[in-house]
């Protein structure tokens, strides 16, 4: 297995929705032990602590949708993300803790521009029960962590935002365990090019046929592979420290198949781990999942496992 060198970036960011509890997300990550975690399998980590957002006064930015919530505070997450992930060291493989799913607006768009940089073709892998494809005019409930995809891929109603000088062609992103998709992202979205993969599609045909194939053309075009990972990827019977809990998710054994994958790929060159609220969870259970996984999509093999006790 070859050895990374693996920077943890603290992102609590807790204003992409109204429900609060996502800024404990990164210290909670910390607590189940992923320095540890990843230490372990050889690999060199570095934490680097907690971002803050830039300071960007509210009255200096609008939106023409009067349901936003935190939309400066979310444009200086945005904003301080992608200046991060666009200044990493060469050659290191960064894992942005969140925070809720809003911290993907700056984590992409600056490894965008990594891989611009790189003459390297950006790809994305969405886990998520979301296809979060809304804009600041099409979200009802005004959350912003339900934008994410939008941005990156260049949509209009982002002014405020940074500007993008890279972005993620709608080809290039392929999502994965989606059940929960609003009216206006369907329409948007069947008009477009993604990889959609529902879980209906996985309970007929199984998550290894789309992700593998999503993987081919991945390395047939050397590109870099983002892996965004939502909490609410997982069922919430496994994993319930998030506030968007859709029934019928991925199970364990499905949730670590694709973290194999991916490690077996060899393409992951940066990772999210979001919507963790650990003020949800039960003893600890949903963060050490999430850790347990980015151990398995770092290289950690099934009879590996440790054993856990929540009693």
């Amino acid at each position: 297995m070859a050895t990374k060198d693996i920077i943890l970036i603290g992102a609590p960011i807790d204003s992409g929705k109204r429900r609060q509890g996502c800024l404990m997300g990164p210290d909670a990550y910390r607590t189940a032990g992923i320095v540890d975690a990843l230490s372990s399998l050889g690999h060199r980590v570095t934490d680097s602590g907690n971002l803050a957002p830039d300071s960007v006064a509210a009255d200096s930015v609008s939106s023409p949708n009067s349901s936003i919530h935190g939309l400066a505070e979310t444009i200086g997450w945005t904003r301080a993300l992608k200046r991060t992930a666009e200044t990493l060291p060469a050659d290191t493989l960064p894992v942005f803790m969140g925070g809720d799913h809003a911290l993907s607006l700056g984590s992409v768009a600056g490894m965008a521009n990594v891989a611009h940089a790189a003459d390297a073709p950006q790809f994305v892998l969405w886990l998520d029960a979301h296809s979060d494809f809304h804009t600041p005019a099409t979200t009802d409930s005004g959350n912003l962590h339900g934008t994410p995809v939008a941005y990156i891929t260049g949509q209009r109603g982002f002014e405020h935002f940074p500007k993008l000088e890279t972005t993620v062609p709608t080809e290039n992103i392929c999502m994965i365990g989606l059940r929960s998709v609003d009216a206006a992202e369907k329409a948007a979205l069947e008009a477009l090019d993604v990889d959609l993969a529902d879980m209906r599609l996985i309970d007929e045909y199984g998550i290894k046929k789309p992700l593998e194939a999503f993987l081919e053309r991945v390395a047939a075009a050397n590109g870099r592979l983002h892996v965004s990972l939502d909490v609410d990827f997982l069922d919430p019977s496994i994993a319930p420290a998030v506030g968007t809990t859709v029934p019928g998710g991925a199970t364990v054994r499905e949730a670590h198949l694709t973290m194999e994958l991916l490690h077996d790929s060899g393409l992951v060159t940066s990772l999210d781990l979001v919507e963790l609220n650990p003020f949800l969870d039960d003893r600890g259970k949903t963060a050490s999942l999430m850790v347990d996984l980015t151990a398995s999509l770092l290289g950690r093999r099934i009879f590996d496992r440790p054993t856990r006790s929540f009693a």
